[in-house]
C-alpha cells in the first residue's frame, strides 16, 4: 500500500527554486541561510539539532526532512534527536498553558 501525503517529498529538492520568480529577495534568504548555520558560537551539529527541534514546533514536514538527515550527518543520534523534539515539545505545551493564564483573567473579568 502506497503512502499518500499532502507534501510531496520531491518538492523538498526544489526549494532552491524560490528564486524562479524573485531572484533577488531568494537569493538574500539563501546567503543569509548559509551564513546561519556555518559553526560560530554553536557547532554545526548543534544548529542541526535546533532547526530540527524548531522544524517539529512548526510542523514542516519538509524541514523534519532535511533536519533529521542533517543531524545524523553532523554526528546527532538518535536519543539527542528526539530529545530535541521533546524540548520542543515542551516549549510549545508550555506556550499553550500559559496563555491558559490569559483565558483565566478574562473568563474572572467577565465573571464579576
Amino acid at each position: 500500500m502506497e503512502k499518500s501525503t499532502y507534501y510531496n517529498p520531491a518538492d523538498l529538492a526544489k526549494f532552491c527554486n524560490i528564486t524562479e520568480w524573485q531572484a533577488e529577495m531568494g537569493n538574500k534568504f539563501f546567503g543569509y541561510y548559509a551564513e546561519v548555520f556555518k559553526e560560530g558560537a554553536l557547532t554545526e551539529r548543534e544548529k542541526a539539532l535546533i532547526a530540527l527541534a524548531v522544524a517539529h514546533a512548526v510542523q514542516c514536514p519538509y524541514c523534519i526532512d532535511a533536519y533529521t538527515t542533517d543531524s545524523l550527518q553532523k554526528g546527532a543520534d538518535e536519543a539527542q534527536m528526539m530529545e530535541a523534539v521533546h524540548v520542543a515539545a515542551a516549549i510549545k505545551g508550555g506556550a499553550v498553558l500559559v496563555h491558559g493564564v490569559q483565558m483565566m483573567n478574562k473568563a474572572k473579568e467577565l465573571s464579576m
